[in-house]
């Protein structure tokens, strides 16, 4: 597993930077975000170092449908019954401000939804 010591993810996969944890197996580790924008938002990443989307090969398509798949069962448990949003920021143009690959998986009630 590739791993870059300066990433704040990877120190986080290691065990380095606590996190509240929601799932954990070999390839993931999925885990609350510290700033969320929403009422419940987590962070998907894989554990081994890839930088970004720009970066995804072929190679790894079954690890990307792993973290998809994993997102609306997390929600489910998280108690996200009407919805939930997917976000994944690539390079410094596309907002990413950590440079490991990261899916957002937002829900909740939206603050501007009535009842």
């Amino acid at each position: 597993m590739h791993t870059d010591p300066n990433c704040i993810f990877c120190k986080i996969v290691a065990g380095q930077i606590p996190a509240r944890k929601v799932h954990e197996d070999d390839e993931l580790l999925a885990f609350h975000d510290i700033a969320p924008w929403a009422p419940v938002h987590v962070l998907i990443i894989p554990k081994t170092h890839i930088v970004s989307m720009a970066e995804v090969t072929d190679a790894e398509a079954a690890l990307l449908g792993r973290m998809m798949t994993l997102s609306p069962k997390l929600m489910r448990d998280l108690g996200v019954t009407n919805g939930f949003r997917h976000i994944i920021n690539t390079g410094v143009d596309g907002a990413q401000e950590v440079m490991h690959l990261h899916l957002h998986v937002m829900g909740g009630p939206r603050p501007w939804s009535k009842g």
